[in-house]
């Protein structure tokens, strides 16, 4: 086997990898990371039958949003391209100017919270669910142009209560990481429906 084919051997899986930890990553950003052409990032993709992002993407969203239950679809901030409902999810929100602070440029804070707010939320296995408390930090300014994979984990449930742990990245650097408590209110909700 000759040098070009370990090299290659080594490429397709560094190319797996760094799908799978970002799958938004488009072929100029994964031609920079590999430090190869484009066109070889397209020709390792044909190899590897990995569709471009716009498709993958699409794929992963279509399998996301049937499983929602405690918002509805249009409720969820940037795109949903992941969920397992309980266990954790991700959603993708590409950064336009209409999201930004006019005089700097700079993505407007409450799209960071409210992506990362939506996707805890549609993680809970019930129709009514309401965060109440959050602890979140904003790690570095996000601009117009930049793509935020937000991925979400439940890491306690205790009766109707969810502990819930978001990080946002844009590539592979940290931007906002936040905790949320998240109320199911299924219960309550039925037993004042119940004695209407």
């Amino acid at each position: 086997m000759g040098r070009s084919n370990v090299v290659k051997s080594e490429r397709h899986s560094l190319l797996m990898r760094y799908l799978t930890n970002n799958p938004f990553l488009t072929d100029e950003e994964l031609a920079q990371l590999l430090g190869v052409s484009i066109q070889t990032v397209r020709l390792d993709r044909a190899e590897l039958e990995i569709p471009e992002m716009r498709e993958r993407v699409k794929k992963m969203a279509r399998g996301a949003y049937p499983k929602l239950r405690a918002i509805e679809d249009h409720e969820v901030v940037g795109e949903l391209v992941g969920l397992e409902i309980g266990q954790e999810g991700m959603s993708m929100l590409k950064v336009t100017e209409d999201m930004t602070l006019r005089k700097t440029r700079v993505l407007d804070g409450q799209y960071l919270f409210a992506q990362a707010n939506s996707l805890a939320l549609a993680m809970i296995d019930t129709e009514v669910a309401l965060t109440g408390t959050s602890k979140v930090s904003f790690k570095r300014p996000v601009f117009q142009g930049e793509k935020v994979v937000a991925r979400a984990r439940v890491t306690r449930r205790k009766n109707n209560k969810y502990m819930i742990r978001v990080s946002s990245h844009v590539q592979e650097e940290l931007v906002f990481q936040g905790k949320f408590l998240v109320f199911d209110l299924s219960e309550e909700v039925n037993r004042l429906e119940n004695s209407h």
